[in-house]
This record gives structure tokens, sequence and C-alpha cells, in this order.
């Protein structure tokens, strides 16, 4: 979308907090993935922390095991490639050692104008958005991104079993 970039929030539950051994190959690893991505074409912005790995910090409801990763790409594509393209990837496909299988929507995108670096609030708000309301140009899954094609064969399901 021109004049625009393709914001995500991602969050998650930890099975155990930041220091426990039970999540340790995670912790030891957000560097490592996040200088990856700010490494990446078209990566514009990422949420980050003071001190704690990531944006781990940055616990959700007061939760400190509920915590967000929450960027921003030039595009899908780049996004995609990214996600599903690079050593993230094998992260990704063993997220379920380190954190709780969600029973609800917990990925959500939308625009953003070039140079706007969103709030943890406004991207929760984005997600309640899609929680209620499902797919919308203001908050929307990779489903409703034609040109979005990794998911189809990477993804995760939506919701636990």
């Amino acid at each position: 979308m021109k004049g625009h970039h393709l914001a995500e929030l991602n969050v998650g539950k930890l099975l155990a907090p930041v220091s426990d051994p039970r999540v340790a190959e995670f912790i030891d690893n957000i560097e490592r993935i996040n200088n990856l991505g700010k490494r990446m074409p078209g990566f514009v912005w990422m949420l980050e922390g003071s001190g704690s790995p990531g944006a781990t910090e940055h616990a959700i409801a007061g939760d400190p095991l509920y915590v967000p990763n929450l960027t921003v790409w030039e595009s899908a594509e780049a996004l995609e490639t990214f996600v599903w393209g690079t050593l993230h990837k094998k992260f990704y496909e063993k997220r379920q050692e380190w954190f709780e299988v969600l029973g609800k929507m917990h990925f959500v995108m939308w625009w953003v104008p070039e140079g706007h670096q969103p709030t943890l609030d406004e991207a929760l708000e984005r997600l309640e958005m899609l929680r209620e309301q499902g797919d919308s140009p203001d908050a929307f899954g990779w489903d409703y991104l034609k040109d979005a094609t990794m998911w189809k064969t990477h993804g995760c399901q939506v919701a636990a079993e």
C-alpha cells in the first residue's frame, strides 16, 4: 500500500518466567533472531525493551508471561521472507516448547503511515478489533493479504483444539 508500511503484533504466553530453564533456548536466542530481522531487507522498526531480552519487559495485562512482538515492515513480502525464509522459521516451528497454545487469535497486522511507530496499546486494540470483527482493512491476518502465500504452508492454527 503506497505511503504505508505493514505493522504486526504477535503475542504469546510463555510456559515459565524468562529466567526458567524451560524457556532458556527461546530467551537465549531472542536477540539473535531480532538482530537477524533488523538486517532483513524491508525491516523498518521493532518494539524493544531496556535490559530484558527482546520486548519481554512489556508484559501484557500485567502478566510477565504474556509478551509481545511488535514490528513494522515495508511490505507483507518482507515480513513473510523473514518469518518463513530465515532461521526464524526454525524457532517458529518450536514455539510450542516455550509458549502456551492460545485458544484465541494472537496475531494481527495493519497498515500504518510511513514513519509511524505503533504503541503496544494501539497494537492490542488492533488485535481486539480482529478478534471481535474478523478481517477488515484496519486489522487482519495473513489470509486477508492476497499476495501473501508462504503462510499457507508454514502458518499455525488459529486456535487450540
